[in-house]
């Protein structure tokens, strides 16, 4: 199950369908919108994606799970549109027959998501809004890997530009 969906994500779902006779572990992860956000009260967010890359590049983080650890199944779908507070944005589930295989590929597997798929999120706030890029934009802007600007930095995602100042 790789999706872009513009409605809940059920975390049930997602289970199911990495469900396994041989896996003894299904590890999930769900990202939610919070209520803040760089010392701002956060409203809403609001998620675009160029969904066939983004399906793509979730096909491909399943594959290079499935080449690091001992899993039965991936699963991850990311909603696009609007997602109020304490809703999911983003699910992961990753089925192995053992808790630290499905714990380690399921971490990993947000942690690609966030470097490559092509989602941007906009963070309405209390007196504003603002855009925020994927590490793939970085690559694009900076001409180098996101994985490698990443790891030099240990930046999770660009610093937001705040479109309210108009800069």
């Amino acid at each position: 199950m790789f999706e872009i969906v513009d409605s809940r994500i059920c975390l049930d779902e997602l289970a199911a369908a990495v469900g396994h006779p041989e896996a003894g572990a299904i590890a999930t992860f769900t990202g939610t919108t919070r209520n803040t956000n760089n010392g701002r009260n956060v409203e809403r967010l609001e998620y675009e994606a160029y969904e066939d890359m983004a399906v793509a590049e979730f096909e491909k983080i399943a594959a290079r799970v499935r080449e690091r650890w001992d899993v039965r199944g991936v699963a991850i779908v990311h909603r696009v549109g609007v997602v109020p507070l304490r809703e999911t944005s983003v699910g992961i589930a990753v089925s192995a027959p053992h808790r630290a295989e499905a714990l380690a590929a399921c971490q990993y597997a947000i942690d690609e998501l966030k470097l490559v798929a092509p989602i941007w999120k906009k963070e309405y706030f209390e007196g504003g809004e603002v855009w925020i890029g994927s590490l793939a934009d970085c690559r694009h802007e900076h001409g180098a890997k996101a994985s490698d600007r990443a790891s030099r930095t240990g930046a999770t995602h660009d610093p937001p530009v705040d479109s309210s100042s108009g800069g």
